[in-house]
């Protein structure tokens, strides 16, 4: 089917498209058809953002909800048929994700310090605990807040690995380490795991019917499944009750001696600046690859893995999202004789601002443009979050993307074209292939 779309009355039977027609009964097209689609998805993932930019400080997002409002606007029927105002829209959609970014990402600092380089134990699993998954830091720190001095461990999953890295955070003694990897591995491990499980975010896997820890799954805000337990008004008396009826965790087959690294934030990699600049300089690191994104379940993720194991040793990862989880237990190691690390974990998908703002601090220092400089993207798409960070690279007019492990289905050939003609986005194809193209001889 070319396209889609049953909102208005003057819908042909069973919607527009359904009988193979490209344009609808408006006059809509295909592509401002597909365009559309591509709004509404950016504007759920800059909802997100801009509920967690919301808890922490509300008079920073009247901009981002005048944006969402006139958005939504533009997409009802009869409004507008001009493709260039379709593609502003979506510019000024990406513009208010850079936005949300910048501001969440200042806000997280101001209250809970700036993130620095800390190893994270994985897997190692004791006493009491509660799992935590999601992206949401404000609640984090208010659970660790009302488990304090309850004989209670708290353990990171997926997304809220990076909270490791904040000093307010961290500085909980019983906020221990991280148990797992992508939020997709929830089923498997909760079956593991004999703690509770909190997810506070979009990271939840309905639980299958079979499954032995519905009694043990707690929800927060949004979030929700059946039969599993919300947790209302920030009251986390239930879970702490439920959590301490628990056997200990010690024993559980999770337990193995690795860790990983995170806290790696753009504000704390630019005091680097001066030695990298250096080694920039020097030859010694020769160019830098974001690989980044969010992870879906399946092999093609593995295409992430091969190409960070293949990057030349003169060469710097940032890596921000939860794709990371499918090479963040590889060791690579430091720029030689720089004391810099190959890989640096940025954060959450909601801190992918920080490759944009080093970037932006390489391109200021070197007196290059940003699409000029020693950098190469290739991200990994799962769902609407990344939509808004992809328009958000657009608008900034950051060119020369890498993008998969699947093309976006929402996008037909004219829209790719576009893309492709305007920005130069590349899909991927196999890691060793891509890399060739990748890197600067």
């Amino acid at each position: 089917m070319s396209m889609f779309c049953y909102q208005c009355e003057m819908s042909q039977k069973d919607g527009c498209g359904s009988s193979g027609a490209s344009v609808g009964t408006c006059g809509k097209d295909e592509n401002l058809s597909r365009l559309q689609d591509i709004m509404i998805f950016g504007l759920k993932g800059l909802s997100a953002y801009r509920e967690h930019l919301n808890e922490l400080d509300s008079t920073l997002t009247k901009e981002i909800d005048d944006v969402m409002s006139e958005t939504l606007y533009f997409t009802l029927t009869n409004v507008n048929f001009n493709f260039d105002d379709h593609i502003n829209q979506l510019m000024k959609v990406g513009n208010a994700g850079v936005k949300v970014m910048d501001r969440l990402s200042n806000s997280h600092t101001s209250k809970f310090g700036i993130p620095t380089p800390v190893k994270v134990t994985q897997n190692k699993v004791e006493g009491k605990a509660i799992l935590v998954s999601g992206h949401n830091l404000e609640m984090l720190e208010k659970l660790l807040i009302a488990t304090k001095d309850k004989g209670i461990n708290i353990y990171t999953h997926s997304e809220m690995l990076p909270a490791h890295g904040y000093p307010e955070l961290r500085k909980y003694p019983h906020l221990k380490g991280n148990v797992g990897k992508a939020w997709f591995d929830q089923a498997k491990l909760m079956e593991k795991f004999t703690g509770t499980f909190v997810v506070n975010t979009n990271c939840i896997v309905p639980p299958k019917k079979n499954c032995t820890y519905l009694d043990r799954l707690f929800t927060y805000k949004i979030v929700g499944v059946e039969g599993a337990t919300q947790i209302e008004d920030d009251n986390f008396d239930e879970l702490i009750k439920r959590t301490l009826e628990c056997e200990d965790a010690n024993g559980v087959d999770l337990n193995e001696d690795t860790t990983l690294v995170t806290g790696h934030h753009y504000k704390t990699i630019l005091t680097l600046a001066p030695q990298i600049l250096d080694a920039i300089k020097d030859g010694k690191i020769k160019q830098f690859f974001v690989v980044a994104g969010c992870d879906a379940p399946g092999k093609g993720g593995e295409y992430y893995r091969e190409l960070a194991q293949t990057l030349p040793k003169d060469t710097v990862i940032l890596t921000s999202s939860c794709g990371k989880f499918r090479f963040n237990d590889i060791d690579f190691g430091e720029i030689e004789g720089t004391g810099i690390p190959r890989y640096l974990d940025l954060g959450q998908c909601n801190d992918s601002n920080g490759a944009v703002e080093i970037a932006k601090a390489l391109s200021q220092a070197l007196d290059t443009p940003i699409n000029d400089l020693p950098v190469s993207i290739v991200l990994s798409w799962m769902e609407q979050k990344a939509v808004i960070i992809l328009l958000a690279l657009f608008s900034l007019g950051v060119k020369n993307i890498y993008l998969g492990p699947k093309p976006p289905q929402f996008v037909n050939e004219d829209i790719f074209n576009f893309l492709s003609e305007t920005f130069n986005l590349t899909l991927t194809t196999n890691a060793k292939d891509d890399l060739k193209k990748l890197l600067i001889a």
